[in-house]
């Protein structure tokens, strides 16, 4: 009997050593596969964030998109798993940060190469050990193959497609509202910012003879008409006509305008227009040409046009200036139970501010018009199906993508601007000296990239496009895997920017996971201290262990909830499975294995039903079902295989029926290679020792075997 299966099974002693003999075989890579493997497989891995420790989402999309390469990889498949590492941008400058203020200093106290740098050694470490993490989930990936969002070719693939989107007039820089962060000082793209319903006080304001209803009269001073809808019969005598109101800081007149956006149920049904503060009012700026005049400053604080309310911040200023209308009688009512949406900085959570400044903008509607075409044509297919509704509706209302951040870490713009009139020139070979509009000198665009826009060209970027040999070979890519909640941030900018610049999806299939919670499924998050660290279920209970319970159960784009007790669950099942290895090659090591004998009645229905079982694993996986494979497995194994035909074959091997002994020894070493390789690609630490301790086996390494199927047991 083999020493080794006299001990029982460590995880924390033979994982270690089981990677890195996978490394030492060279076989992650494609290149070195043997020569059954043919046909090219290609997984991208989202590129995690390089600014923190390994997280319970990381962990699950790993242990996906492990499972689909080494099952691609067994069918015999050129399976490449591209791996890599996001600088991450505006997250990754907002967790600096919060380390700067623990350390009592502030990024805008520092120079701007200083804070890059900084952010930059920070940022490599973390990728390190990023990496490592992930090595320790069993990613199966080809690390000769590493690619992180700030590689030289990568920029130089970001600075082309900016270039080319310019060409075409995908491209402008456009004075328009924004979300601005005041915190920190940054404008923020539509999916950037956090929507909740929140209750405010709604002050009914006199307007001269009308009454507007606003939860914002600290912008009266950048009011520049009056609205009401055209089909309001109160108010038709007044549209057209110029109201004399009180500012508090003087006389002001504005023109009543009508407008289809003004909702007569609100309030009064007349409304403030101030297009330098409101989205919607910035709308209706632009459809009846109103002026724009900016009463808030980048810092949250009231600026000279607003006169002796000048420097105060926001929500200081709205209590004096409410107690000031109150005095001069001009106050209506309040309704103090107004709900209303309002949105919110995703990272800091602070109310953000509509600004409006020169950005770079990206026109999205022609580059979401051919993904739209190639949804309907069912050319996209969605684990699961109900997203492509979502996307479709999203991609058909979409907004032009504000593309520029006002922060130092990420890939700079490569551009000119005009401070006088705001235009701005893309210059990646740094040759324009003067504005083309008014002559002036032009200055460098100190502005960064959404790292959207990146990431979002990683799948042809990565592959070097357009002339390298992996890009001809692994373009386009078979599946995309990764969170649900990314959908609109990352995959829905992949698949425009893939068709835009290659004229080819960069994937036809996308699985989309849930959310990892915790055990009372509660959103993890370090303010509530519930943040599970996967390396430290792996420690306590083996990565096989915790990559079945991150998977059984857990149905594509739902949420999962992770607990200790089920990923000790499936500890037992690698000790099951360990000792269920034990018996067989106690049982058959002096046995001849190589030629099949004459098989019994009963063990030739037991193989007729493995074959059967096979097929229905077989499907699961083409269908992308892991989840029900898993359990499937699990069930088969220990309630099959243990309970019932190692039991049965007990009795045979204590009897004097050497036929009936040698046909069950044969079935048994049978069943137990058929499922080292079907868990293979669930549990591949403790399917690959055993497997590398097998008596007879039909290739040096599990992680190459050939995946089972009738034709080849």
């Amino acid at each position: 009997m083999n020493a080794k299966f006299l001990k029982p099974y460590d995880p924390q002693k033979t994982e270690d050593k089981i990677y890195k003999l996978w490394e030492k075989s060279g076989f992650f890579n494609p290149d070195n596969l043997p020569n059954r493997h043919k046909d090219p497989f290609t997984i991208l891995m989202p590129p995690a964030n390089a600014n923190g420790d390994l997280h319970a989402g990381h962990g699950l999309v790993v242990t996906i998109e492990d499972i689909i390469i080494r099952y691609a990889r067994m069918r015999g498949k050129k399976a490449l798993w591209l791996p890599g590492t996001d600088h991450a941008g505006f997250e990754t400058q907002v967790v600096y940060e919060k380390k700067l203020e623990k350390e009592g200093r502030s990024r805008f106290k520092m120079k701007p190469k200083e804070l890059y740098k900084e952010i930059l050694d920070f940022t490599l470490i973390n990728k390190k050990n990023i990496i490592e993490h992930i090595k320790k989930m069993g990613a199966s990936c080809d690390w000769s193959r590493e690619k992180f969002t700030l590689d030289k070719d990568i920029v130089k693939t970001v600075y082309k497609t900016f270039q080319k989107l310019s060409d075409d007039k995908l491209l402008y820089r456009g004075k328009r509202i924004v979300n601005w962060c005041v915190k920190h000082q940054t404008s923020l793209s539509e999916l950037e910012t956090k929507s909740e319903e929140q209750t405010d006080t709604l002050y009914y304001i006199k307007y001269g003879p009308l009454i507007i209803a606003t939860v914002r009269p600290e912008t009266k001073f950048g009011d520049t008409a009056i609205a009401v809808n055209p089909n309001d019969a109160r108010y038709k005598k007044y549209i057209g006509k110029e109201i004399k109101i009180d500012t508090q800081i003087g006389k002001n007149i504005l023109k009543v305008i009508a407008d289809d956006f003004v909702e007569p149920e609100f309030g009064t049904g007349v409304v403030k227009v101030t297009p330098a503060h409101d989205p919607n009012d910035f709308e209706i700026g632009l459809r009846h040409n109103l002026e724009v005049i900016e009463i808030i400053d980048k810092y949250g604080r009231l600026n000279k046009n607003t006169g002796k309310y000048e420097g105060l911040k926001i929500k200081e200023a709205r209590k004096i200036i409410v107690e000031d209308l109150q005095n001069a009688g001009l106050i209506e009512k309040i309704d103090e139970n107004y709900k209303h949406t309002i949105k919110k900085c995703y990272k800091c959570l602070s109310i953000l501010e509509p600004r409006i400044m020169p950005q770079w903008f990206v026109r999205m509607k022609p580059l979401a018009k051919p993904i739209i075409e190639e949804i309907e044509k069912n050319n996209i297919i969605y684990f699961p199906k109900n997203y492509k509704k979502i996307m479709l509706h999203w991609l058909k209302n979409i907004n032009d993508w504000n593309i520029s951040r006002q922060i130092v870490w990420g890939i700079p713009i490569p551009a000119k601007i005009c401070e006088k009139c705001s235009d701005g020139f893309v210059d990646i070979d740094n040759i324009i000296t003067k504005c083309a509009s008014c002559d002036e000198d032009i200055i460098k665009d100190t502005d960064t990239f959404d790292t959207w826009f990146s990431s979002g060209q990683w799948p042809f970027a990565v592959l070097g496009y357009p002339n390298s040999q992996d890009y001809k070979t692994y373009y386009p890519t078979d599946i995309l895997e990764t969170a649900g909640d990314i959908i609109f941030f990352w995959v829905s900018r992949m698949l425009m920017l893939g068709k835009y610049i290659t004229g080819k999806i960069p994937f036809n299939k996308i699985y989309l996971n849930g959310m990892v919670l915790d055990e009372k499924g509660k959103k993890m998050s370090k303010s509530k201290g519930n943040v599970i660290n996967p390396l430290d279920l792996t420690k306590q209970y083996g990565t096989d262990a915790f990559r079945m319970g991150m998977l059984i159960g857990n149905t594509p784009g739902s949420n999962i909830a992770l607990s200790d007790n089920k990923i000790k669950a499936y500890k037992h099942f690698a000790n099951k499975l360990w000792n269920i290895a034990r018996f067989v090659i106690e049982n058959t090591e002096d046995t001849d294995l190589e030629n099949k004998p004459k098989i019994t009645e009963s063990d030739k229905k037991i193989m007729d039903e493995l074959y059967k079982f096979i097929e229905n694993i077989n499907k699961d996986m083409e269908e992308f079902r892991f989840y029900m494979a898993a359990e499937k497995l699990y069930n088969y194994i220990w309630h099959i295989l243990a309970d019932v035909i190692i039991e049965e074959s007990k009795s045979i091997f204590n009897e004097d029926d050497e036929k009936a002994k040698l046909s069950k020894k044969w079935t048994l070493y049978q069943i137990l290679t058929v499922c080292l390789k079907l868990l293979h690609p669930f549990t591949p630490f403790v399917t690959e020792e055993i497997w590398q301790n097998l008596p007879k086996k039909d290739s040096g390494f599990l992680i190459i075997s050939e995946w089972p199927n009738d034709k080849n047991l």
